[in-house]
């Protein structure tokens, strides 16, 4: 035999060989873990007062991310940029918030509070609505579904607008990613609301696992036995969440998944307390981050670079192959579409349930600068829900009696400087501002720059009046509709679907699955059997959905 045709002959079984093992390897599933309202205060970012053992392990076994931040210091604007990529700044979702979405509801669900005792700066009504982002932007869950994973929520959406049908085959608090078919990659979320805010007054009563004199209070509290009894709670409640997030760690392990999936923890944005939630400074935007790969790959590395949880979608895009949006503000840090990293992060502070404000900043994990539109309001703005804390409402009535000094008054200002920048090596808690110290002219003209860069490149929306942002995503304060689904059968039993509303994302279901709350996504022509019935429903982002139609036997 000649070399030519050894060769060729070699190539040719190496190929099969290749063609063999891709056949037996296990498709790459994603888990998010995500839990809520915590900057990163576990074990492994160096808090030894908080037991997080499991959470502590991941870290060991996968990557941390130090300088992690959310867009803004609160769910929903955040959760928006997490579900679509994009800054909420940039497409008019910055304000907490528009409506109830916390969960998925069926479009017949969704209904709209006309009143709700909220007024805009120039003293307007503000109705609950939702956000119309431009046609091309959707949930990033889509893009999975369309290549094929079985995408689930357990259980929080929270986007602004109210979840699309399309984007999830099912959002509900009993889901798993053990209901995925069989054979189907699964891209898993499960959040866990123990951590949450309200869960300060929700779980007071709870036996707490860690004691009121054991933790650590920021030098922005006064130290007295409200903020000790509020923060114990606090890190109790982190010591559940840690114990929960085991549970799903061992469930995968016990699954033999644990060798083909990723595995994420992140939180939507920083702290639950006053100065922290809410805050666009680093206690309301640094958040953990752990990822950890099937091979424990780089296990134990500290990774330093600028990421935004706007970055968490297109990086699952990316780990899966595939390749992100071109219009996504987020950037992918790992899988073969990674980006260059970011060198500054940038948050954003407007409206909060019934009060108004605006802040922008900029941060590079050393410094935080801050911008305050409007100076004259307080930094610590009364809000009903916050005050449910027992320790925020003390404090609040500490300070009105003007009994806080030094640091624990700081953050009381009855008004705020036009800028503020902190050195966050040397003053952590952001007490100290350094805006008119000579000494940082450069940096301060620096942050200025690029906030102002950055707010021109997004068309900044939070210039606009809210009452006028909303007409603009209903005109005339109507919310539009979207058109029904359109058949069109072809050959071979080949049927193609169609909505003449731009941008609309389309729904079917089939047989058993007629009348239920899950829908198939369509993307391409569907193969039908001659007497299959299909049901087909619309929607785009922040309209009403269309009717459902359907095609019955022929």
């Amino acid at each position: 035999m000649k070399i030519k045709q050894i060769i060729i002959l070699l190539c040719c079984v190496l190929s099969i060989n290749c063609k063999s093992q891709n056949k037996s390897k296990k498709p790459l599933n994603i888990v998010w873990l995500s839990t809520e309202d915590m900057g990163p205060i576990l074990g492994s970012y160096g808090n030894k007062v908080i037991k997080t053992p499991n959470l502590d392990k991941l870290a060991k076994e996968g990557v941390r991310y130090t300088n992690a931040y959310a867009t803004v210091g609160v769910c929903a604007p955040s959760r928006f940029s997490i579900i679509t990529g994009v800054y909420s700044a940039r497409l008019g979702a910055h304000n907490m918030r528009t409506g109830n979405y916390h969960n998925y509801k069926t479009p017949e669900e969704v209904k709209h509070k006309t009143y709700i005792g909220v007024k805009d700066l120039t003293g307007r009504n503000i109705p609950e609505y939702e956000v119309v982002p431009p046609t091309y932007v959707k949930p990033f869950t889509e893009i999975l579904r369309k290549k094929g994973y079985y995408a689930a929520n357990n259980f929080k959406c929270d986007y602004q607008f109210n979840a699309p049908f399309t984007a999830w085959d099912e959002v509900s608090s009993k889901v798993s990613y053990r209901n995925a078919p069989k054979g189907k990659p699964f891209f898993y979320v499960r959040n866990f609301l123990v951590t949450h805010e309200s869960r300060i007054w929700q779980r007071k009563d709870k036996p707490l696992t860690v004691k009121p004199e054991d933790v650590i209070v920021p030098a922005y509290f006064a130290d007295i036995p409200e903020v000790r009894q509020d923060i114990a709670r606090k890190y109790s409640n982190i010591e559940e969440m840690d114990r929960q997030v085991g549970i799903i760690i061992e469930q995968l392990k016990k699954d033999d998944l644990l060798d083909n999936t990723i595995i994420m923890f992140w939180s939507d944005h920083g702290g639950n307390l006053l100065r922290q939630k809410r805050a666009v400074g680093n206690t309301g935007l640094n958040v953990p981050l752990i990822v950890r790969y099937p091979d424990k790959k780089m296990a134990g590395k500290v990774d330093d670079r600028i990421v935004s949880l706007m970055d968490l979608g297109p990086t699952v895009l990316s780990l899966l192959n595939i390749k992100p949006p071109k219009h996504y503000d987020g950037k992918a840090f790992a899988g073969n579409f990674e980006e260059a990293p970011r060198k500054y992060a940038f948050g954003t502070a407007d409206r909060f349930d019934e009060t108004t404000d605006m802040q922008r900043s900029v941060l590079d994990g050393r410094f935080v600068y801050i911008k305050n539109f409007l100076p004259q309001l307080p930094l610590i703005y009364r809000n009903k829900y916050r005050e449910q804390i027992t320790m925020n409402a003390r404090l609040i009535e500490l300070n009105r009696q003007k009994k806080l000094k030094g640091d624990a008054a700081y953050m009381f200002m009855e008004t705020k400087p036009r800028e503020e920048l902190y050195d966050l090596e040397n003053d952590p808690y952001e007490v100290h501002n350094l805006a008119d110290d000579p000494k940082y002219a450069k940096h301060l003209s620096k942050y200025r720059k690029a906030l102002a860069s950055w707010q021109l490149e997004i068309g900044d929306k939070g210039f606009i009046p809210e009452h006028d942002l909303i007409e603009m995503f209903w005109p005339e304060m109507r919310q539009p509709v979207t058109k029904n689904v359109l058949f069109f059968q072809q050959k071979r039993g080949m049927l193609q679907l169609d909505c003449k509303t731009e941008g609309a994302s389309i729904g079917y279901q089939t047989g058993k699955n007629i009348g239920t709350r899950n829908w198939q996504l369509y993307h391409e022509p569907i193969k039908i059997n001659r007497n299959q019935k299909i049901v087909a429903r619309a929607l785009r982002i922040g309209f009403k959905a269309s009717e459902i139609t359907s095609l019955n036997p022929s």
